[in-house]
């Protein structure tokens, strides 16, 4: 990788999104001599500001990130503007990857079904195609399933407790829901469902036949490429590997999910047609 740290930008709509959407992912990666930088896209209610920013430093204080908190933050709430939070977070996200030649972008869908989330989703869609540079994003899904899967992560007990462990940091959100039982039950779940939904019906679990890919707990990703030859691409399913992700490398070769990526999503949908 040289000499220079590759940067992967984690997108995180709300403080404690750093740990529920790929932490798992993101731990590989600072593990494997990536700098994780956390952009702080909001840090909730204002009355809650405070004690979240300082919950947040310490949170990725344990986890190992870098964080970065826009001076100026758009109010990302249900009864926000939300375009125009969408239009200043894009310019956000846009600016801070040529700034740090980031070379993955991880953050939510589109189509996660948070208003805030999604917001978040599609800043990232529109920094990618106004850069009209090739990029790699990976997203996650949180309050909704992703319906095309095709990256799986696997991890173990371990480094499950690790992220628990940065989780416990956001003691607010922790007393307000129990984010922590969520966590494991999603990674538990993710491990058995995993395999099929990334590889195709009928696909032995993890650890199946003895497999050296065991693991206790998962993650379900989805990985696309941006170019302006080709537009929104699947990467080819497989399971993660820190060292193939980042590099330019061949366009994803999987079907275009531009459609997908620019569709309006079911809860934008029923919040305009109520």
């Amino acid at each position: 990788m040289g000499l220079e740290r590759p940067v992967v930008l984690s997108v995180a709509p709300h403080p404690d999104d750093e740990l529920l959407g790929a932490p798992a992912t993101l731990m590989a990666l600072r593990d494997a001599g990536w700098r994780v930088l956390n952009l702080a896209c909001s840090l909730g209610r204002a009355g809650d500001r405070e004690r979240r920013r300082r919950e947040l430093e310490q949170a990725c204080a344990l986890a190992g990130f870098d964080l970065l908190v826009p001076e100026q933050l758009p109010p990302i709430g249900r009864d926000d503007d939300l375009a125009d939070a969408q239009t200043a977070l894009a310019a956000t996200v846009l600016a801070t990857v040529q700034e740090t030649g980031a070379r993955l972008i991880v953050g939510p869908s589109p189509h996660d079904g948070h208003h805030g989330h999604e917001v978040a989703g599609r800043a990232i869609r529109d920094a990618v195609e106004r850069g009209r540079e090739r990029r790699r994003v990976i997203f996650w899904g949180l309050w909704a399933d992703l319906p095309f899967p095709n990256l799986l992560v696997s991890f173990g007990a371990e480094r499950l407790a690790e992220i628990q462990a940065a989780l416990a940091a956001h003691q607010g959100q922790l007393a307000r829901n129990r984010y922590d039982r969520l966590l494991a039950g999603r990674a538990a779940a993710d491990a058995v469902l995993g395999p099929e939904r990334v590889f195709g019906f009928g696909t032995g679990g993890l650890g199946a036949g003895g497999s050296s890919d065991a693991g206790e707990f998962a993650e379900l990703l989805c990985d696309l490429g941006w170019s302006p030859a080709a537009g929104w691409r699947l990467a080819l399913p497989r399971l993660f590997d820190p060292s193939d992700v980042g590099a330019p490398g061949p366009e994803p070769a999987g079907p275009k999910l531009g459609w997908w990526l620019h569709a309006t999503s079911a809860a934008d949908q029923l919040r305009q047609d109520p």
